[in-house]
């Protein structure tokens, strides 16, 4: 099943989607929002699930979709918290500046508890006020939670994951360092995040969701040229029941949070840190790894972080060659 929010109100107005991403039912009859539907999902969960087979029959009205007029699926989410689950990609980005990788973190995952009052859509754009920040794009694979127990196993987390999604988590590099020495964390380097059009149900995503890892192929495109093919199931160091986990280790999580997981990330067969699309590699999920290759490689980085006019793609596709979740697609544009 997929869902979907389209404007209706601070918090959209819930619809069904097909799965070929053409068509939608309105589903303000079962309950107006998602996070509505989230907050009892065992009552909603198979009437929205009848909905969305009687769309694909067409048994019901239906109107076209358009990606372009998505909201978040959540526009405002109680919790929006950001993992670790791609070690490789944490390790990359402390190098580029100069910070060491503790042992522990290949054992105990990183998480940041990001803004959750302005989520924003696929077509909205990065909003930024001025290039000297940095501005980078993190193309992350993200699960949204019903109620979570504290203390929670891993293995039982899997059983509250209710909907699977991507996420473009936008970061401020050159905030980041002056923010993390005050030993406070992210705020002002974290600006609003973007998501998919639709996210869907761990069942639609077949025997490519097994484990709580998402076994398909991460699409990233700079400027409608191809930046990063990251496999997102191979490297990912922690799966998402124990990045639940490790949120719920001393108090309950809340139906309606998102968690991330991270920059998806691989290294290159070889054990290398992965080579750029145009030489043949995976490429990378964010900007600040290939300036991190090319610092190794000739001692500075080239590429230069988002500018005002670029634009990003993120989007991920099934085996068959369809897109799941349809497509993060914005440009960057002056505050």
């Amino acid at each position: 099943m997929k869902l979907a929010s389209l404007p209706g109100g601070r918090d959209g107005r819930l619809v069904v989607v097909s799965r070929d991403l053409a068509w939608y039912a309105e589903a303000s009859h079962v309950c107006p929002t998602l996070q509505a539907a989230l907050d009892d999902w065992d009552r909603h969960e198979p009437v929205l699930r009848a909905l969305a087979q009687e769309l694909e029959y067409g048994a019901i009205p239906r109107e076209r979709f358009h990606e372009r007029e998505a909201l978040a699926p959540l526009p405002r989410a109680y919790q929006w918290a950001d993992g670790s689950a791609y070690v490789n990609h944490v390790e990359l980005v402390r190098k580029a500046r100069g910070a060491v990788l503790p042992d522990s973190f290949w054992h105990d995952p990183l998480m940041y508890q990001g803004g959750s009052d302005d989520l924003r859509g696929p077509r909205a754009p990065i909003t930024l006020a001025d290039e000297a920040w940095g501005c980078d794009m993190e193309a992350e694979i993200c699960v949204v939670t019903g109620d979570v127990p504290q203390g929670v196993s891993p293995v039982a987390a899997l059983d509250h994951i209710r909907l699977v999604g991507l996420v473009n988590d936008v970061s401020l590099r050159n905030l980041i360092p002056d923010e993390l020495a005050k030993g406070f964390g992210f705020v002002q380097s974290k600006p609003a995040s973007h998501f998919s059009p639709v996210f869907v149900t761990p069942d639609e995503l077949g025997e490519a969701w097994a484990g709580g890892r998402l076994n398909l192929v991460l699409s990233v495109d700079l400027n409608g040229e191809p930046f990063g093919r990251a496999e997102a199931g191979e490297e990912c160091t922690f799966d998402f029941g124990t990045l639940i986990a490790h949120l719920a280790k001393t108090r309950r999580v809340m139906a309606g949070s998102i968690i991330g997981s991270g920059t998806v990330s691989n290294r290159d067969p070889d054990g290398s840190p992965g080579r750029p699309c145009k030489d043949g590699g995976r490429g990378y999920s964010c900007i600040a790894e290939q300036r991190m290759i090319e610092t190794i490689a000739t001692g500075a980085p080239v590429t230069p972080f988002l500018r005002h006019g670029d634009t990003v793609r993120i989007e991920m596709r099934d085996r068959a060659g369809h897109s799941v979740f349809g497509a993060i697609e914005h440009s960057v544009v002056p505050a």
